[in-house]
């Protein structure tokens, strides 16, 4: 990957015109632009609109087209409602194809109320030191729990029928103490994987040759507790379901203590490259 190398370089956003901001991105491996690129994007345009007492709580995000990583991307946003609680925000994230991603994003007002409880409790993995080094980007650490990943030369403990992993992740710079920027780097880091398990619940299950290309259709987050990502955070995901080309992983986001900070959903298309002319 070529471009800049710092995540503060990326949330710097342009602006033109009220609401409405412009942010471009490095060139990927890949074709088009990656998906957590333009979700920690509008995150932050949506959150430059709004006052600094409010913190993300959940993002709903579909991604429209591939994009283009020759252009910058215009990001709209518009102002759905400033509660005293809640704020909600919409934004249309574009390139000259057209729109390339739509989200809607909820922050949230500091809460009075002291009520905290926790169920889940994270899996009992090596730390992120002994993990296996597979981040693509010079932004961010993201380190594989061994003996996590359930490819397609593996079939699940008994007990259990989902492909399963477990990964921990870090930005690599300081990201200061702005509760939005945190969450944008979630959302930017948390896009890198789930595609890898619905493919391999299709590799297990259908044992098709290695031509298929997996694509994020939509991507949710909710936000539950404060955190920083620029220290280890584990990701537990899982994916039990592939229909209609269609495969839907759910994750879990802790902290090094134990505290879930975060939940994701995240659906892919798995298809056929297209063949070249």
């Amino acid at each position: 990957m070529t471009g800049t190398d710092r995540f503060e370089s990326l949330m710097q956003l342009a602006s033109h015109g009220p609401d409405t901001f412009v942010g471009a991105g490095p060139r990927y491996p890949w074709d088009g632009l990656y998906g957590g690129q333009i979700v920690a994007q509008a995150l932050r345009a949506a959150d430059l609109t709004i006052s600094s007492d409010y913190a993300p709580h959940s993002l709903h995000a579909y991604f429209l087209r591939l994009g283009d990583a020759d252009e910058p991307v215009r990001f709209e946003v518009e102002r759905l409602r400033d509660g005293r609680s809640f704020v909600a925000r919409h934004v249309v994230a574009r390139q000259s194809t057209g729109a390339i991603l739509n989200m809607a994003a909820s922050f949230q007002a500091p809460s009075m109320h002291a009520m905290d409880i926790q169920l889940a409790r994270p899996p009992e993995v090596a730390p992120p030191e002994a993990g296996t080094e597979v981040s693509w980007s010079p932004l961010f650490e993201l380190r594989l729990v061994e003996g996590s990943y359930l490819g397609p030369a593996s079939r699940p403990p008994a007990g259990r029928d989902e492909q399963s992993a477990c990964s921990w992740f870090r930005v690599l710079e300081d990201l200061g103490d702005n509760p939005a920027v945190h969450a944008a780097a979630l959302a930017y880091a948390s896009d890198s994987g789930p595609a890898w398990l619905a493919e391999a619940l299709h590799e297990t299950e259908c044992r098709p040759d290695k031509s298929w290309r997996p694509l994020s259709l939509d991507h949710a987050i909710w936000y539950h507790r404060p955190f920083r990502a620029d220290e280890w955070l584990l990701f537990q995901a899982a994916t039990d379901s592939l229909h209609g080309s269609r495969g839907l992983t759910q994750g879990r986001v802790f902290d090094r203590h134990g505290a879930l900070v975060a939940s994701v959903a995240q659906e892919v298309f798995l298809r056929r490259p297209r063949p070249e002319a």
